[in-house]
């Protein structure tokens, strides 16, 4: 079962890591992905397996939030350049950022089978 509580608190530390890394543009990013899923993992527990999984939801919605939230900027600027086809590239910076989503969101699950472990 899902403990979407440990879900959303790895999104929120996800989030402020995030921003945080910055300041080290690769290694951040990674090690923001971990500590999300190393925070889901510790507050779901269950073993290597759970944590996982949790810190896999963590990290997805991360990538899913910064994936909305390009796909509408683009989109407000392309519509005033492009009119009503200005939505087609907020509409293509979505679909990629989704992709990148869930291939980024393996380090949170990394980070929260670890997290799982420790727990």
């Amino acid at each position: 079962m899902t403990d979407w509580r440990a879900v959303f608190v790895g999104f929120l530390v996800g989030i402020v890591a995030g921003i945080v890394a910055f300041a080290l543009p690769v290694v951040g990013h990674i090690g923001a992905g971990l500590v999300a899923g190393f925070t889901a993992g510790v507050l779901a527990g269950g073993g290597a397996g759970s944590g996982a999984w949790h810190g896999l939801l963590a990290g997805a919605l991360d990538g899913i939030a910064i994936a909305v939230i390009a796909a509408v900027l683009v989109s407000l600027v392309g519509i005033p350049l492009a009119g009503p086809f200005g939505v087609l590239g907020g509409v293509g910076v979505f679909a990629v950022g989704i992709v990148i989503a869930f291939v980024f969101a393996v380090d949170s699950a990394i980070g929260g089978a670890v997290g799982g472990l420790l727990a």
